[in-house]
């Protein structure tokens, strides 16, 4: 995978449009709502899109491709002017962009990639993200036995975050000092599925489990769940996206690191993006835009804005940030500077 460019603010510029803003339909497809960040991203996003005075419509596809697709067909009667897409399968949404084509609806593809040149890829870079992830671990258990909970095999983020965390510990693997005792895909992002691929893990090992790099922190609940049954809770855990729990857990010390993406600034670049699309900005001159190569070789159109990890040591940032509550992130915690 390559990147020709890269943008690493965590904010867009407020984008020119040519038309008005306040006639305009902004449709939403949300691939689900049970994780608790999409409901921050969906707030961010209708607050972008008030500010334009642009109307807000939605649809959860409930982690069903097919409910998607018709969805989309629904919100494209409905006269939207543009589609914000969180797809559930990037491999079958291809009908969905043909109908928003016929329709001449652009279409931001948010935060998991459409491997298609018609959408605009809005993201934080994903596998900085996994690198981050693994860095973090190998810093807290530089060797041992290695376990590897991967994303949605529907989804390509689990791909882009595997290949930055595999960059970051190839070298201790090599050196023998590193030994991936198991690794398995997580379907739906769900953490139930995720405990259930550890505890089968744990089983086939024996507990020869010394360090888990889970992909988000939906899975890394779950990891944690899977460990605490088996008295291993402490051992070194991952997972991104600054969830309360979870930062919570870092704060407690059952997990390891965070990689926080401020999902408030991805909402609000989409809102941004989705009007002045609308509006007949072109893909390529939307403020901030760049180039993103697939995978597959296609060229994107694309803002990446950049992650952060988080760990005890600067546990202050997301509480200056208002991101949570020192009640929400200090529950239960004693001995850690920031709750103090």
């Amino acid at each position: 995978m390559k990147k020709t460019i890269l943008f690493a603010s965590v904010a867009i510029a407020t984008l020119a449009t040519s038309v008005a803003a306040e006639d305009l339909k902004v449709c939403v497809s949300w691939s689900n709502f049970r994780e608790e960040r999409w409901k921050t991203d969906e707030a961010a996003i209708k607050g972008a899109l008030d500010a334009a005075n642009a109307e807000y419509i939605s649809a959860d596809a409930q982690t069903s491709a097919t409910k998607q697709l018709a969805d989309i067909e629904g919100m494209i009667t409905q006269g939207c002017n543009s589609l914000i897409i969180l797809a559930q399968d990037s491999a079958s949404i291809g009908p969905a962009l043909d109908a928003a084509e016929d329709a001449g609806i652009p279409v931001v593809g948010y935060d998991r990639m459409i491997d298609d040149p018609r959408a605009y890829y809005l993201t934080f870079d994903n596998v900085e993200v996994g690198r981050m992830q693994a860095r973090e671990v190998l810093k807290a258990q530089p060797k041992g036995r290695y376990v590897m909970i991967k994303g949605s095999p529907v989804d390509p983020n689990a791909d882009f975050l595997r290949g930055g965390q595999q960059e970051v510990l190839q070298a201790a693997i090599d050196a023998g000092d590193i030994e991936i005792v198991g690794e398995s895909y997580t379907d739906d992002w769900q953490p139930a599925n995720a405990q259930k691929n550890m505890e089968q893990i744990l089983t086939q090992t024996n507990n020869g489990v010394d360090a888990v790099v889970a992909s988000n922190d939906g899975t890394a609940g779950g990891v944690v769940a899977a460990l605490t049954a088996q008295g291993m809770e402490g051992i070194p855990v991952s997972g991104q996206d600054g969830d309360m729990a979870a930062l919570n857990r870092v704060a407690l010390g059952t997990q390891t690191v965070s990689v926080w993406k401020d999902s408030r600034a991805l909402g609000k670049a989409a809102g941004e993006i989705a009007v002045a699309l609308a509006s007949g900005t072109a893909m390529a001159d939307v403020e901030g835009a760049g180039t993103f190569t697939s995978p597959s070789g296609k060229t994107l159109t694309a803002t990446l804005l950049a992650p952060q990890p988080i760990t005890k040591d600067n546990l202050n940032l997301v509480l200056e940030a208002g991101w949570i509550s020192k009640e929400a992130l200090c529950a239960g915690v004693s001995g850690v500077a920031v709750c103090e």
